[in-house]
């Protein structure tokens, strides 16, 4: 087995179908994070969003997760990287994971580009001094220029977005997890921003991609499962 890896045996994530205070979320939460409404026990209710899931992913494997709305895909992948937590079976990631959904989760509207630049970092597992370091090539691969050094609400979502991915590309990772494949800005920066991604996918060890385009899993990926009501129902080597 390798240094790094994603091994799943018998997973299912499970949530609760009633609020604590008894108000039905049943329909609601299946839903949002896919999977089935189930009884546990005599009466207890629970939104069963991944059931049984096996998952045996290497070094060097580029796996593509298919599958409706509703399906499981981003459940999947917010449990691998931590977020929910299984309630039967196991789950075992080794290596430096990296995600690239959320990408703007927790910038600072008050804070500048550069600023954001180490805390968005440090949410992704860098410390300041080496995002500090880092900062100036990032901020000169944005093409923000004098627009870093001013408060993020002065950002169009354009801008930030390109402020984001600048970030999430310029840390190493041994597993990437993608919800979507990403396109930034317009057609020049699109292209420059393909060509940092299409070096990440390379640097990184294991590619984990969720989306609806067959074409692009079949184009990107090694192996496509197929998710369904949380469950796994199609598995091939592409």
């Amino acid at each position: 087995m390798s240094k790094f890896f994603i091994k799943a045996n018998g997973m299912s994530v499970e949530f609760p179908a009633k609020t604590s205070s008894g108000g039905a979320l049943a329909v609601d939460r299946a839903s949002r994070l896919g999977g089935r409404i189930v009884t546990v026990g005599r009466e207890r209710q629970v939104v069963r969003a991944l059931n049984d899931i096996n998952l045996d992913i290497q070094a060097g494997d580029r796996i593509g997760i298919a599958g409706p709305n509703g399906s499981g895909k981003t459940t999947l992948l917010r449990t691998l990287k931590g977020v929910y937590h299984p309630t039967r079976g196991n789950l075992e990631v080794s290596g430096r994971l990296q995600t690239f959904f959320s990408l703007g989760f927790g910038l600072n509207d008050d804070a500048s580009g550069y600023e954001n630049i180490i805390i968005r970092g440090v949410i992704m597992g860098a410390t300041p001094r080496e995002m500090s370091e880092r900062a100036a090539e990032i901020g000169e691969f944005t093409e923000l220029g004098s627009y870093l050094e001013m408060p993020l609400r002065t950002y169009s979502a354009g801008m930030r977005m390109r402020l984001s991915f600048a970030v999430a590309t310029s840390l190493p990772s041994d597993i990437l997890l993608m919800d979507e494949w990403l396109s930034v800005g317009d057609a020049s920066f699109r292209n420059k921003a393909s060509e940092r991604l299409d070096e990440v996918l390379k640097a990184t060890g294991i590619l984990v991609l969720a989306s609806h385009n067959l074409d692009l899993l079949d184009r990107v990926c090694n192996r496509v499962i197929t998710l369904e009501s949380g469950c796994i129902v199609d598995e091939r080597v592409v």
